[in-house]
């Protein structure tokens, strides 16, 4: 028998990465513990990382590929399935053109080294029909980085480590542990700030978890954070406290002249936040030796999300915290995905190739995925017929989901990178599973990019993969070898062919860094290189963030642009007012996470559903009386669109007219091959939220924007649910 050992690696399940000791004794996982050694996470660990043992020994995740055969499943060899997915998707491009193959690719493809092969599949695949989870939850980042740093990669991080006043907008780190800002531990890092006598203040409809760990929290209405940054813009140029610093920037003039007519009075009627609040915060933002502003996917989820994203990073240059130790920075990583991309798919670009139906605007060749449904159900040339999806769940994760499913139902081909049978990819032709977390090796370059602090790690494997199994990396890399050869190329087929089955992505990966800017190959004996990070447990540490303006800037004139004329135009149509509600839509929803929910695809481990139900909609007790309902109670909440029902959780902690149900739950549709999550199912909020409903600047989804009315239960009829079958509780069907 093989001896005990303790495997030091990360957790790839978040976008926090943190580190743990996998604790083996011979082929079985005795303990998962948090890695003191870790130069990110330093032992910390969330509930997550201590199922990587249980989601590997799952007997419901796939291991072998699945080809349907009549209205299931039988499973086939690699050879098999990768032949007939080849056969297939030569067939779809030519018998319909490229656009007609179109992919969709989940949050946990920028997890490992597969963020690269996904790349190149979208390169070759050469389809304007490309998606991604990005669109649901930061588009409006992407494009306010384009504009005004002149790359959609060059989004700021929060140097939370050495800031004295972190201003929280839309976020919740204390349950995500930061996203694009990497920070594990958040909630150490948090209490850290105030330890060293500053300050945290969290702007959010919700007191969530990250507002208890705060000094202060600032209930906003949703949608309401641009008049309320405008508002704190505007006591900033009035008392002359603006300072870039001597930062290379230019449209300074044209924000004050924005900011102008914004006075905390007016600010207040749209923002839902007493004008005050925003003067003592424009005073604590100029008075702070080192403060930072950031925002996340809460502000992502509104129709104003690009101008907030926007406003967010002008804050932070006019009060001089741009590109400066404790403000919003930019890491120094041992790969500059920036430049991988651009050699990829040249520079930058916005509305380059917009969809075919509605002419929605792409963000650097990649569409929204609310144009996914009206792509595949609207007939005439280019229509999308088939489709490859990558780790995605997006049956639950779109908006509208009824209609994403009539989607996926209508489609030619559907081949799914994944390992389950999900609410997605009970729809698919194919099913080509990766082997589990535990099985590879890898090395992380795509979050170094937005870490908190300069680093690279290398996780190893704990077990070696079955010899009949094949990575997320080679099977993404094969499916590309099988394109049409007009898409590929003569030579590049049958090296891809071989490259995916001999070169690991670490080995790739390694090459990226040793050529990257901190490798060898520019920094000689001092370059860092992988065999170093392999060596050294916990990782490299490669020093906190350093100031990198204007080296970086991707703009003309290598300067900040803090008034692009698209932005300027957009803020100027925001209304001084609070949004009305439609007629018998009265509340407002908004989202919520949990910290032992990831997306969808953890509710098959039984430790991660078990307690409470987490899946119940939260309302202020004011609206609650206003309905005759008490907590406990089971009600219908309706939008526009759809109904759903599941318990009232009547909560102090909602703002009045607001109500927040989480995502990634509605595990109770036919066919789904995980027993636990039918078990404890949920419903799916995206029953509820508008296609319709974007932020018009970048297309994201405005999951936030949605009106709904709670309502006791009642012997009802529900608009028929995805399967067609009308019900009246909340078994109506509703992420990755």
């Amino acid at each position: 028998m093989t001896a005990s050992r303790i495997v030091n690696r990360q957790c790839q399940l978040c976008e926090a990465h943190c580190g743990v000791r996998v604790h083996v004794d011979g082929d079985a996982v005795t303990r998962i513990e948090g890695d003191p050694e870790d130069v990110m996470s330093k032992g910390y660990i969330c509930p997550k990382g201590t199922t990587l043992w249980d989601l590997h020994r799952d007997p419901e995740r796939l291991r072998r590929p699945l080809v349907r055969v009549g209205d299931g499943f039988e499973e086939a060899s690699w050879a098999d399935a990768l032949s007939l997915a080849g056969e297939r998707m030569r067939a779809i491009q030519r018998d319909h053109g490229r656009d007609a193959l179109g992919l969709y690719a989940g949050n946990p493809t920028a997890h490992s080294s597969s963020a690269l092969a996904v790349e190149v599949l979208a390169r070759l695949l050469r389809s304007r029909n490309r998606f991604s989870a990005a669109s649901v939850d930061q588009f409006p980042q992407y494009v306010a980085a384009h504009e005004m740093f002149g790359d959609t990669t060059l989004m700021p991080v929060a140097d939370i480590d050495r800031t004295d006043l972190l201003v929280v907008i839309g976020a919740n780190p204390a349950v995500s542990n930061g996203s694009i800002t990497t920070m594990p531990d958040a909630r150490g890092r948090l209490k850290a700030i105030r330890a060293r006598g500053g300050q945290v203040v969290v702007v959010d409809p919700r007191r969530t978890e990250t507002a208890r760990l705060a000094d202060q929290h600032v209930a906003v209405r949703p949608g309401g954070d641009p008049a309320l940054l405008l508002g704190v813009l505007h006591v900033l140029f009035r008392d002359g406290a603006v300072d870039t610093r001597d930062l290379p920037v230019t449209g300074l003039y044209e924000v004050e002249r924005l900011a102008g007519p914004w006075t905390p009075e007016r600010a207040a009627g749209a923002s839902g936040v007493d004008a005050t609040v925003m003067v003592e915060l424009a005073h604590a933002l100029g008075g702070a030796e080192r403060a930072c502003v950031y925002g996340r996917i809460g502000v992502c989820h509104q129709p104003t999300g690009t101008v907030t994203h926007w406003l967010i990073n002008v804050l932070n240059v006019v009060t001089g915290n741009l590109d400066r130790p404790g403000g919003a920075m930019f890491a120094s990583p041992p790969v500059d995905l920036a430049a991988v991309l651009r050699l990829l798919w040249g520079k930058s670009s916005l509305g380059t190739s917009p969809s075919r139906v509605r002419g929605r605007r792409d963000v650097h060749g990649e569409l929204p995925v609310v144009a996914m449904p009206e792509e595949v159900l609207t007939d005439g040339p280019g229509r999308l017929r088939g489709l490859i999806t990558v780790a995605g769940n997006p049956a639950l994760s779109s908006p509208e989901s009824s209609r994403v499913e009539e989607a996926l139902r209508h489609l030619d081909l559907m081949i799914s990178v994944d390992m389950y049978v999900t609410e997605t990819t009970r729809h698919a032709d194919i099913i080509l599973p990766p082997v589990s977390h535990l099985e590879r090796d890898d090395l992380d370059i795509v979050f170094p990019y937005f870490s908190v602090r300069n680093n690279l790690r290398w996780s190893p494997k704990v077990f070696e993969p079955p010899a009949d199994s094949l990575t997320d990396w080679s099977i993404i890399l094969r499916l590309a070898a099988e394109l049409p050869g007009g898409a590929v190329g003569g030579a590049v087929r049958p090296a891809l062919r071989a490259i995916s089955g001999v070169v690991p992505d670490t080995l790739v990966t390694s090459a990226l860094v040793a050529t990257g800017p901190q490798g060898p190959l520019r920094r000689g004996r001092n370059g860092i290189t992988a065999a170093a990070a392999r060596r050294a447990r916990g990782g490299l540490d490669l020093g906190a963030l350093e100031p990198r303006l204007p080296g970086i800037l991707r703009t003309r004139d290598r300067r900040v642009q803090l008034a692009p004329p698209t932005l300027l135009e957009a803020a100027g149509t925001l209304a001084d007012h609070a949004p009305e509600d439609t007629g018998d839509y009265d509340l407002q929803l908004i989202g919520r996470r949990h910290l032992r929910s990831n997306n969808s695809w953890l509710h098959n481990i039984e430790s991660m559903v078990k307690g409470r139900d987490r899946c119940t909609v939260m309302l202020h007790p004011d609206d609650a009386a206003a309905r005759g309902l008490v907590d406990g109670d089971h009600v219908v909440v309706s939008s526009r669109v759809g109904t759903i029902e599941l318990p009232l959780e009547v909560s102090e902690d909602m703002r009045p007219g607001v109500v927040s149900i989480p995502h990634g739950w509605g595990h109770d549709v036919k066919d789904v091959g995980w027993s636990t999550a039918a078990a404890t199912p949920g419903v799916n909020v995206n029953l509820l939220t508008e296609a319709g409903l974007v932020d018009g600047l970048s297309g994201n989804a405005a999951l936030n924007a949605t009106w709904v009315r709670v309502e006791p239960v009642r012997d009802l009829p529900v608009s028929d649910g995805a399967d067609g079958a009308s019900t009246t509780s909340g078994t109506v069907p509703a992420t990755t």
